[in-house]
């Protein structure tokens, strides 16, 4: 580039003036005539394929588009199937659970009854067995109190009784019927 500005100034030194920037009516009329004939070469040769490449790229992103459209599309779909999916699984587990519990309860009433049999089972036969122990124990008593009534009235067979030996026995049975108890 220095050559350049080097050889223009040499060229200018001889001319007589050196100037970087000149208005030249040669200079633009030629200028625009290139550029004409290039505008023309341009619209007689490339204006058709190159309009016809732009048209092609235009319908293959039209396509794309089109393409991504009907993706987001079923992507949405698939989305949308899923979700149902995943609503009816959480349904189902929420039925999972309640009849869970249910039959969890109906275990428990189950198990609570049968407890509550066996207890009053066990109850019914406690008091059984109390009453007849008590039955038992009345019938020994009633047999030492007839044992005692014998042994007294034998005694009072033995002997005469009078006022006092009968107050006196008396008192022996009755003494011997609390030693018993």
């Amino acid at each position: 580039m220095i050559e350049m500005l080097k050889l223009a100034e040499e060229t200018a030194a001889t001319q007589g003036e050196f100037s970087l920037v000149s208005i030249d009516p040669n200079t633009i009329v030629f200028t625009l005539i290139n550029t004409l004939i290039i505008f023309l070469i341009y619209f007689l040769f490339l204006h058709k394929p190159v309009c016809k490449i732009l048209d092609e790229r235009a319908a293959a992103v039209n396509k794309d588009m089109d393409d991504a459209q009907k993706a987001k599309e079923e992507a949405d779909k698939v989305k949308a199937e899923y979700e149902q999916r995943l609503q009816e699984s959480k349904d189902e587990a929420s039925r999972i659970v309640a009849e869970a519990t249910k039959k969890a309860q109906q275990r428990e009433t189950e198990i609570i009854s049968a407890a509550n049999d066996e207890a009053a089972q066990l109850k019914k036969r406690a008091e059984e067995s109390i009453e007849k122990e008590k039955k038992k124990a009345i019938n020994e008593i009633k047999e030492e109190i007839s044992e005692m009534v014998v042994m007294a009235a034998s005694k009072v067979a033995e002997k005469e009784i009078s006022e006092k030996d009968n107050e006196k026995i008396i008192d022996t049975v009755l003494s011997q019927i609390g030693e018993s108890d």
